[in-house]
C-alpha cells in the first residue's frame, strides 16, 4: 500500500524530470563524514578533515524539514567511524520514511557494523553494500591496509547467515581500479559464492571526483556525451572479457537489481568499448531535482562531479536553499551537463527520468563491442 500511495508523486517526478522542472527531492545521499579508516589509492576522503561534521541534533533538525524520501543513502568516508551512526539512521527512518535504507561501508569495524544491524529499527529494510576490491593481496593494496581483507571477510561471514533475521540485503561492491583488478573479478566472485546470498557488484573507478577531492567548489564533470576516463589503464581485451563475465553473472541477481546493474554495465561498455555516441544511454540528470546530496558539515553540493554548493542546511532552512535564487544557477549547469557515468548518479537519473524502463529495448552490453 505504501508504494501505491506514493505512485502519483513518482509520476509527477517523471513529468518534472522530462521538462527539467525542479520539484521536491525523492532521494537523499548523506555523506555523514569524510573521515575514513582506509587509505584507498583512488580516493582522497581519508585526507580530508572531519572537523565540523553535523551533530545528531543538527541532523535531526535538518531531516525534520525534508519531504519523505523513496530512499536514503548514508555513506562516507566510512560512516561507521561515527559512534552516533545508529542514531543518524534512526533519524533518517523516523523523519523521511524511506522504502529502504542504503548504507555503504569498507567493513573494517566488524563489531560496530554487526551491532548496528542488530539494534537498528528493522521496520524498514537495509541494503548494506560492503567494499571489496579483489582477493586478499589486491584488496589490501587498494584499501591501503594489511588488515583490510581479514576485517571485511569477518564482517561478511558474521552477517551473511543472518540476512533474513536482520532484514538485510547484503552486497559486495568491487571497485576495479586497473587491469589486475579486472583479472581479480573472477577470483572474488568464486570466493563470494561460498557466502550465502551475498550479491557481487562491479563498478569501474573513474579518474577524478569532485566529492572526494581536497579542493572544494570544483567541477570535474565530463565535457562531452559518452566521455569516461578510467582511473587505471585497461587493454581492450581485458575490458571486453570483464564486461562479458559481469554480463553473465547478472543472471544471479534479483530482477530489479539485475535491471539496474545491467543498465550501468551497458552504459559503461558503450563508453569504453563502443564506436561513436549513437545509442549510448544518457538519462536526464536529476541532481538538485529529485536527488539531494548533503555534505558532512551541512552544505548542499551540485552533484558527485561538481562540488559547488548552493547553500548550507546548518545555517539555512531547507526551503530557503531548495527554492532560493542561488540554486537556479547550478540547476542550469545540470541541464547543460553532457552527462556522467558514476553509478551513484546514473541510477537515480535512470529511475526518475524513466530511462531505466526503456533500457531493455536497447542492445546488450557486448553488442557495443562488436563481440
Amino acid at each position: 500500500m505504501k508504494t501505491f500511495r506514493r505512485l502519483p508523486g513518482f509520476l509527477r517526478t517523471l513529468h518534472r524530470t522530462r521538462r527539467r522542472l525542479p520539484g521536491p527531492p525523492r532521494l537523499l545521499t548523506h555523506i555523514v563524514t569524510f573521515a575514513c579508516n582506509a587509505r584507498c589509492i583512488m580516493c582522497d576522503s581519508w585526507k580530508m578533515s572531519a572537523k565540523g561534521d553535523l551533530e545528531t541534533g543538527e541532523i535531526d533538525s535538518i531531516f525534520s524539514q525534508l519531504p519523505r524520501m523513496d530512499a536514503v543513502r548514508l555513506t562516507g568516508g566510512e560512516p561507521f567511524v561515527r559512534k552516533d551512526f545508529l542514531e543518524i539512521a534512526h533519524l533518517a527512518q523516523r523523519h523521511l520514511s524511506p522504502f529502504f535504507l542504503h548504507v555503504t561501508t569498507n567493513g573494517f569495524l566488524t563489531d560496530r557494523i554487526v551491532r548496528f544491524c542488530e539494534e537498528r529499527d528493522k521496520s524498514i529494510p537495509l541494503q548494506l553494500l560492503v567494499s571489496v576490491d579483489g582477493t586478499k593481496e589486491k584488496h589490501n593494496y587498494v584499501r591501503g591496509r594489511e588488515s583490510a581483507w581479514d576485517s571485511v571477510m569477518r564482517t561478511l561471514a558474521a552477517l551473511a547467515p543472518r540476512r533474513k533475521e536482520l532484514r538485510l540485503t547484503l552486497g559486495v561492491n568491487q571497485t576495479v581500479v586497473d587491469a589486475d583488478g579486472a583479472e581479480e573479478y573472477r577470483r572474488l566472485h568464486s570466493v563470494l559464492s561460498e557466502l550465502d546470498g551475498v550479491h557481487h557488484h562491479f563498478v569501474m573507478a573513474y579518474d577524478a571526483s569532485a566529492t572526494y577531492n581536497l579542493e572544494r567548489e570544483k567541477d570535474v564533470a565530463p565535457s562531452e556525451i559518452g566521455q569516461f576516463s578510467t582511473f587505471g589503464e585497461f587493454p581492450r581485451e581485458v575490458l571486453e572479457d570483464l564486461v562479458a563475465q559481469v554480463e553473465r553473472d547478472l543472471a544471479e541477481l534479483p530482477p530489479a537489481m539485475r535491471l539496474a546493474k545491467r543498465y550501468y554495465l551497458r552504459g559503461l561498455a558503450a563508453r569504453l568499448l563502443g564506436n561513436g555516441k549513437a545509442g549510448i544511454p544518457n538519462p536526464k540528470c536529476v541532481a538538485l531535482h529529485s536527488h539531494l546530496r548533503l555534505y558532512p558539515e551541512g552544505s548542499v553540493p551540485t552533484c558527485h562531479f561538481n562540488s559547488r554548493t548552493v547553500g548550507n542546511l546548518r545555517r539555512q532552512s531547507f526551503r530557503e536553499v531548495w527554492y532560493g535564487d542561488k540554486i537556479e544557477k547550478q540547476r542550469d549547469w545540470v541541464r547543460r551537463c553532457p552527462g556522467c557515468w558514476a553509478e551513484c548518479e546514473v541510477l537515480p537519473n535512470a529511475l526518475y527520468s524513466g530511462d531505466l524502463i526503456k533500457d531493455p529495448l536497447r542492445p546488450r552490453a557486448m553488442e557495443h563491442t562488436g563481440g
